[in-house]
Order: structure tokens, then sequence, then C-alpha cells
């Protein structure tokens, strides 16, 4: 029992001098990403020295296994600091919080999906992660701006401007729907 005990430890220790600094960074940067997600959705009464520790493993979850369960659990963790400080704590929802919130979220999501891509011992061209953030930051001001469009719209007219809001928020979910249907469908 002892002898497969050092085996695992010396597989690990063999893992672990193998890691490229680039997939390591695109870890960190999950761990970074999903830490500022925690720190924007929770309120402040409760970013204890007890519940950063909590925190901070959860963030850590899906930057050592992006592949597995873990960047939903993230995502998951970020949306209910969210909703308890809206509902539990009364926080006003503001649209920057929002937005960046969002923004992380989106990050976090795409950072995984790089890091579940990438061989950790690897030698990877830097281009093709700086391309990734590119494509990965255009989406994100798009979102920002078509969301500021429509919380802009939603405030125009009172009721009729919220109803004005849906409908173009509902038209744009179905357009992209269709977008994307289609580009599956042209493969």
């Amino acid at each position: 029992m002892a002898g497969g005990l050092v085996e695992r430890v010396r597989a690990v220790r063999y893992k672990v001098a193998r890691v490229s600094p680039l997939p390591l960074l695109v870890r960190v940067g999950i761990f970074l990403v999903v830490f500022a997600g925690f720190l924007l959705a929770y309120p402040v009464q409760m970013l204890a020295p007890r519940s950063l520790l909590a925190l901070a493993v959860a963030a850590v979850l899906p930057a050592v296994a992006p592949r597995r369960l873990w960047p939903t659990f993230a995502a998951l963790v970020t949306v209910g600091g969210w909703l308890l400080a809206m509902l539990g704590y009364d926080r006003p929802p503001a649209l920057w919080r929002l937005l960046a919130v969002a923004t992380l979220l989106y990050l976090a999501h795409t950072l995984c999906a790089l890091a579940a891509l990438l061989p950790y011992d690897g030698l990877i061209d830097p281009d093709l992660v700086l391309r990734w953030l590119a494509r990965a930051g255009g989406v994100v001001l798009g979102s920002a701006v078509l969301g500021v469009v429509l919380a802009w719209l939603g405030g125009v007219g009172g009721t009729a401007g919220t109803q004005a809001a849906t409908v173009v928020g509902l038209l744009v979910a179905v357009g992209l729907s269709a977008l994307l249907g289609w580009l599956l469908r042209r493969r």
C-alpha cells in the first residue's frame, strides 16, 4: 500500500514539473476572474474571513478542473450571491455591477473552455490565447453595448418603454438563436 502511495506522489510531482507557463497563466486567470465575480456579486456584509476562504476554494475548483462541473458550480455560486445581495440584503441592482458580474461570468466560462482544451504540458503559442481573449472581449463589448441600449430603452416612455425593451430583447434572442442554428447547420 505504501508503494502505491509513493508511486502516486511521484506521478503528481512529475506532472507538476511538466506544467507549461501559459496553461498555468490561463488557470490563474480563471481563479482571478471567478474570485472577482464572487466579490462583486456577494454583499459586503458577508465577506468575512471565513466566507472569503470558502469563496477562494470555490474559485480554485474551476481553475484546477475546468472540464468537470466546477465552472458551472462557480457560476451558480456567483448567481446565488447576486440573488442573496438583492433579495436578502436589499441591494438595488446597479447597471454597472450587473454588467461587471455578467462580464466576469462570461470570461470565467470562456477561460475554462480554453483551459479545458490546452494541454497542461504543451508549448502554446501566446497568439492563440490573445486571439481567444480578443474574441471574448468583442463578445463582452457587444453584449455590454446592447445591454446598455436595452436598459435605456426600458427607461424611455415609462411602462411602454419597458414593453418595448422586452420585445426588442426577445427579438434579439430569437435572432441570435436563429443565427446560431443556421451556423450549426452550415457546418
